[in-house]
């Protein structure tokens, strides 16, 4: 799975980047490994580019977020045609969502009226071969397209509405991929060891847990150290990923206390 975020925004440093931190999240917890985020700027040739670069890595998915809207910066889809070497049409089934949901904020009386602008029908101006995705939230749809064995997935920059498409239209697939693997996470907490004490601990302890990755995350000063300990496994039952995790944290948690560190809190799932 690659992830492509599209906004000057975010590259200014103006807007966190939020949809990259809750997309990598959900994709993980689905049991899809991200392998890549990438950021780049509201311009045709940048996201051409970025995405001709995660196709040569064959991923089975790439989502988009961001450049879908009605303003002129509004890019994404213009890159992803130049991408694919196609053009850009109006799809009918997009523009009937926009429709509608134009139709619906008049009756709403949120709108005076309602007219079919060139920005709106923008909006509905889609790769050839896209399938348009409907927007619970708001006005402008996401899009589906196959290239090759890559599933591209457009999602809009409104993170309330990047969600909900995700929810409604992009979930499913990315489980129904994954089958039964799951991913699961827990932490634990210690005080009065360094980072550098500690890493020849989670060394070992990966070494004896193949199937745990254990990354620490400072959280103290360097005079008084506390440090969250992630613990996160794939497997394909609960049962077996629980085991993984607890086993790997209690072979940790005494290698931390034969050298002075101590526990002193543990995430929920312990």
């Amino acid at each position: 799975m690659e992830i492509i975020c599209v906004g000057n925004e975010l590259l200014i440093g103006k807007t966190l980047n939020t949809n990259a931190h809750w997309l990598a999240r959900r994709v993980t917890s689905l049991g899809i490994m991200v392998k890549r985020i990438t950021v780049v700027g509201d311009d045709v040739d940048e996201i051409a580019n970025a995405l001709l670069e995660a196709l040569q890595q064959k991923p089975r998915f790439i989502i988009t977020t961001g450049g879908l809207g009605p303003t002129f910066d509004d890019k994404t889809l213009e890159g992803v045609a130049k991408a694919l070497n196609c053009k850009l049409k109006v799809n009918r089934k997009a523009l009937k969502m926009v429709k509608e949901k134009y139709e619906a904020y008049v009756k709403a009386g949120k709108l005076e009226k309602f007219e079919l602008t060139p920005p709106r029908v923008k909006m509905a101006k889609l790769p050839e071969e896209a399938e348009p995705l409907p927007n619970p939230v708001g006005t402008a749809p996401g899009i589906m397209i196959d290239v090759g064995k890559t599933l591209l997935i457009a999602l809009p920059g409104v993170p309330r509405e990047m969600e909900a498409i995700f929810e409604e239209s992009v979930a499913f697939l990315l489980k129904r991929e994954a089958g039964e693997v799951m991913f699961l996470e827990a932490s634990i907490y210690a005080d009065n060891i360094m980072e550098s004490t500690l890493a020849p601990l989670i060394d070992q302890a990966m070494h004896d847990n193949p199937y745990v990755y254990i990354k620490s995350h400072p959280k103290g000063e360097e005079k008084k150290p506390h440090l969250e300990i992630h613990f996160s496994t794939t497997a394909k039952d609960s049962k077996t990923a629980r085991e993984r995790l607890e086993k790997a944290a209690l072979q940790l948690s005494e290698l931390l206390e034969k050298n002075g560190g101590k526990i002193k809190s543990r995430s929920e799932f312990f």
